[in-house]
């Protein structure tokens, strides 16, 4: 609305209406007539271009009210002299509602103008020479006035609530705008979080427990080479240097996020090499019973999950459960389900107590991920059973569909 070339254009127009109808003298007025109506037009271009369009750049306080001021004695001593004056209504009264800013100084400057022109057509009417034109006259020019300022008013009111409800639409467009900018910044936010916590279980199933086994058999070689078994030594020495080699791979995986195990006989031997490490790092006795149905294919990540799960359960006996003897199960169907047991003859402990460390927390939420079933079973007479049940991929997408997977990655041990 603030564009000045248009209300330069509407106000030339205006202008030069008038000064044609004055040079016709379309009114029939008289010589003294002409020169108020020709003064008066300069009186409204002067008030437009020395208070108006400045206004319209750079708004201040004053500017309406001697807008207003100026263009009513122009309106009244212009109308008064050619009433064809009145059409510099159409652009003034807009001017005003530009000006103004405000609804109830917009309408009290209307009914300014408006009272303007109803002095100026009285005058022109006769009022000034009394007699019996004077009740015509100020009919004339009050319904002329009055029709004016309503239909500005009713104008302007509609034209601000237009204008009103498309700033506010702005807003609303700007402030969800700005919503959605906070929920993707949330979102990667949260991504970065789940991330972080997917690393640190990773870490901790795989390299932590690696390295933790590479501690205990290099203090196992160290014995050795004090008791003077050096045989033994350089057995248990071989062992970690497989180990290590093992951890370096596990580094790589999970850097690369390389394939996943393709079928469930890899499984298997992935199950089978994580038992054969574990005998060889506390040389428990472990029983391995596999019930795999190679006509499926177990989805990567239900795969991963058990994986990772044996390899905590197993940590956590040969820390903690101080047992003799373990048995493995693990069963998978043609849907992709699986079922992993873990079972110690250790001492047993209280699993409704806070655990001390990270490894029960961590695969029960892995299995919770997977939207699988996560149960430990022990007590104070001894034995521990870690059980964990996974079921098909269309049922764990269901199962935990509020829920993102656990993340791809290679799942060598």
């Amino acid at each position: 609305m603030r564009a000045i070339k248009w209300w330069d254009l509407g106000v030339a127009a205006a202008s030069v209406a008038v000064a044609a109808a004055i040079a016709l003298d379309i009114s029939g007025a008289g010589a003294p007539d002409v020169v108020i109506a020709v003064c008066a037009l300069g009186l409204f271009i002067a008030a437009y271009v020395l208070i108006a369009r400045p206004g319209l750049v750079r708004p201040r306080p004053w500017t309406q009210p001697a807008f207003v001021a100026v263009t009513a004695i122009a309106l009244a001593a212009g109308c008064a002299g050619q009433p064809f004056f009145a059409v510099t209504q159409a652009v003034v009264y807009p001017l005003v509602w530009v000006l103004s800013g405000q609804r109830r100084r917009a309408i009290v400057g209307t009914v300014v103008i408006g009272f303007g022109v109803f002095v100026g057509f009285a005058f022109f009417a006769g009022i000034a020479e009394g007699g019996g034109r004077v009740v015509p006259a100020v009919a004339t020019a009050g319904a002329t006035a009055t029709f004016g300022v309503a239909f500005a008013i009713a104008f302007g009111l509609w034209i601000t609530g237009i204008v009103e409800y498309g700033e506010e639409r702005a807003r609303l467009v700007a402030e969800l705008t700005a919503a959605q900018g906070e929920i993707e910044a949330l979102s990667l936010d949260r991504g970065a979080a789940a991330e972080r916590e997917r690393l640190s279980r990773d870490i901790h199933d795989t390299l932590a427990q690696t390295l933790a086994g590479l501690a205990l058999l290099a203090e196992r070689a160290g014995r050795q080479l004090e008791s003077g078994r050096a045989d033994a030594a350089a057995e248990t020495i071989g062992t970690v240097e497989r180990l290590s080699r093992d951890a370096l791979a596990e580094a790589r995986e999970i850097v690369a996020r390389t394939a996943a195990v393709p079928s469930d006989t890899a499984l298997g031997d992935a199950v089978q090499r994580l038992a054969d490490r574990f005998r060889a790092e506390t040389g428990l006795t472990i029983d391995l019973a596999l019930d795999l149905d190679v006509s499926g294919a177990v989805p990567r990540d239900t795969q991963l999950v058990v994986l990772r799960c044996l390899q905590e359960a197993l940590s956590n006996v040969r820390k903690h459960a101080a047992a003799t003897a373990v048995s493995v199960g693990l069963t998978t169907t043609a849907a992709g389900a699986a079922t992993l047991e873990v079972q110690d003859d250790g001492r047993g402990f209280d699993p409704a107590a806070r655990p001390d460390g990270f490894g029960l927390d961590g695969m029960r939420d892995r299995v919770a991920l997977a939207g699988g079933v996560f149960e430990v079973a022990s007590g104070e007479d001894g034995g521990t059973t870690v059980s964990v049940s996974l079921p098909a991929e269309d049922a764990a997408e269901e199962t935990a569909s509020a829920s993102s997977g656990p993340s791809a990655e290679a799942v060598t041990p």
